[in-house]
């Protein structure tokens, strides 16, 4: 069941919201939702370079608010705020609003954010980049920066292959059929030469044992950082050294030398030598 479902969707209401907030009537539904679609659509080709996590859209009486999260909001705001001015206006015409706002969203781990690490992956793809190295860094990378595991699978003709297959890299643990974890999904695919490549990204990001704000403008690597809960960034990350300290620098103490010798020991167990 869990393999099968989109995770986002199947924690919809427990620990994560929704990216569209706002209530239609039977009539306007349809409409109100492809519009939805257009703007997405749209920013994510005008600011293809914006590092885009997610977009969320609101709608109150008469106007429209879009919260962009993004690595660089640099630049999508510009040089003096003209660029996302340029934005606004655009919004207008293909929203048919006169009132629109939009609010800019720094992600402070882009290398735990599926969006973020897929698309980062698909652009070293399209530059001839080899797509093991590529998928390996962004392993390595999320792990280094507390992710408690990730998985990612290629499928298409990988290296310009013949016949096209499917590779599945993962590292730690990924457990889809918790509701409870928090585990961030995104499908996102490379145009090469000689076609897709499509890739899924799953990324778990903790545990999340307490009532978790559903607004999806609430971030939830701030608040783990904030309250150091288990299974949050900093938790882990901090579980992660203590161990590493433990394991290395403790071993000299019982007069072995430790896993990576005299220096090894003294720099990674220094704090637990005492």
């Amino acid at each position: 069941m869990g393999q099968k479902a989109n995770p986002i969707g199947n924690r919809l209401g427990i620990i994560r919201g929704w990216d569209s907030m706002w209530f239609g009537e039977k009539k306007d539904f349809g409409a109100k939702l492809v519009e939805d679609h257009k703007i997405r659509t749209y920013l994510n080709a005008r600011i293809n370079k914006g590092g885009i996590a997610k977009i969320v859209i609101e709608r109150t009486l008469g106007k429209l608010i879009i919260t962009i999260h993004t690595s660089k909001p640099g630049i999508i705001i510009g040089k003096g705020g003209t660029e996302v001015d340029r934005i606004k206006e655009e919004l207008k015409k293909l929203a048919k609003k006169d009132d629109v706002q939009i609010n800019i969203h720094e992600v402070r781990r882009p290398e735990v954010d599926a969006m973020i690490v897929g698309d980062t992956i698909c652009r070293q793809i399209e530059g001839r980049v080899s797509y093991k190295r590529a998928i390996k860094m962004a392993i390595t990378t999320a792990m280094r920066m507390g992710a408690e595991g990730i998985k990612i699978k290629a499928s298409g003709r990988l290296n310009g292959a013949e016949i096209a297959r499917s590779e599945e890299f993962k590292q730690g643990r990924t457990p889809l059929h918790t509701y409870r974890m928090d585990i961030d999904y995104a499908s996102v695919y490379a145009m090469t030469v000689y076609g897709k490549i499509g890739l899924k990204i799953w990324i778990c990001r903790g545990e999340v044992l307490g009532q978790r704000e559903l607004n999806p403008n609430f971030s939830a690597s701030s608040d783990a950082r904030g309250n150091g809960r288990p299974g949050s960034f900093a938790g882990a990350e901090g579980g992660r050294d203590n161990r590493r300290g433990g394991g290395r620098g403790g071993d000299r103490d019982r007069g072995g030398r430790g896993k990576g010798g005299d220096r090894g020991g003294d720099r990674r167990g220094g704090g637990n030598k005492a």
